[in-house]
């Protein structure tokens, strides 16, 4: 895998919009923390545009991306925030020009569709990672913000993490010991790219999936999509975050989503942990994607022993 250079104090740092509409207010606090952080930071022209459920048309969105990783002035890129609209915009990329650009590129939700697309035709790390949206006057955990930073300025192995004090805690459903290169990030749009040139790579693969306001019929129904596509055989491991809202419909004959994870993962023999801080929680753990990284689940924790960044 390529490996992003590093970013420093006085570097700049592109927001775009990608997928769904952003909240101007939020961006502006998500702005003026990466600029106290250190950065200069520049928004993509487009990024206060709305098209329906978008962030303005495909041809707006993709070019601020396009404008992101081609102006040699921009050192990284931070998406906003995900909801919708990454799927539409992956046959518009220029995979040899990210290839080229060397630039960090972070998010996460429906941004796992631009993971997927730039790991596997751009042969780039980037970071599973919260977006640039903050709330006014709610500043993002210590521990969330300590972890993005690291991972896109040491040129170190990002190392352990583990939940934070206050965080729900992690727990074991297969204890093992695995080690493999970070893959994943939010499962429907896994299930989606599957069949399309875009589709995960499984192979020998620390499996990361989250996800939010999914019902456990609706990840059973993806996981199980995932599994007849040959993607859960060869894994490594799994890491599942923290689903948020995915519990099941009070007073509605359901499996819970600690059932399905034990029903497709329980019996393989493969180390698996639940509840690893990333994802849609109030505790965001940056994860690169594309590095080893080593899954310790009778401690409840992913060590990443590789170094992300140049």
């Amino acid at each position: 895998m390529l490996k992003p250079h590093r970013l420093e104090q006085g570097d700049t740092i592109a927001i775009v919009v990608p997928s769904g509409p952003v909240d101007q207010e939020r961006l502006v606090t998500g702005t003026a923390f990466l600029r106290a952080a250190g950065f200069e930071v520049v928004w993509g022209k487009n990024v206060c545009r709305r098209s329906g459920y978008l962030a303005g048309t495909d041809a707006e969105r993709a070019a601020d991306l396009a404008w992101a990783f081609s102006d040699p002035g921009i050192d990284a890129i931070v998406c906003a925030r995900g909801r919708y609209g990454a799927s539409r915009l992956l046959d518009m990329l220029d995979y040899g020009a990210i290839a080229r650009s060397g630039k960090a590129f972070t998010g996460f939700s429906d941004i796992t569709g631009f993971h997927l697309a730039i790991g596997r035709h751009a042969g780039l790390v980037t970071f599973h990672g919260p977006g640039a949206e903050m709330y006014p006057g709610d500043p993002p955990p210590a521990w969330n913000t300590d972890l993005f930073l690291r991972a896109l300025t040491e040129r170190t192995p990002l190392g352990e993490i583990r939940n934070p004090p206050g965080a729900p805690p992690v727990r074991t459903v297969v204890p093992g010991v695995a080690t493999g290169r970070t893959a994943g990030g939010n499962l429907s749009l896994m299930a989606a790219t599957l069949g399309t040139r875009y589709e995960i790579d499984t192979s020998g693969a620390v499996l990361l999936v989250e996800d939010v306001g999914e019902k456990p019929y609706r990840i059973d129904r993806m996981l199980a999509h995932m599994k007849m596509a040959g993607k859960l055989e060869s894994i490594a491991g799994v890491v599942v975050g923290e689903c948020v809202g995915c519990g099941p419909d009070p007073g509605r004959p359901s499996f819970t989503l600690d059932e399905v994870i034990e029903d497709y993962f329980g019996r393989a023999g493969k180390p698996v942990i639940s509840g690893l801080a990333f994802g849609h929680g109030k505790y965001r753990a940056t994860i690169p994607l594309g590095v080893v990284a080593t899954l310790d689940a009778g401690s409840g924790c992913l060590i990443v022993e590789e170094e992300a960044t140049i």
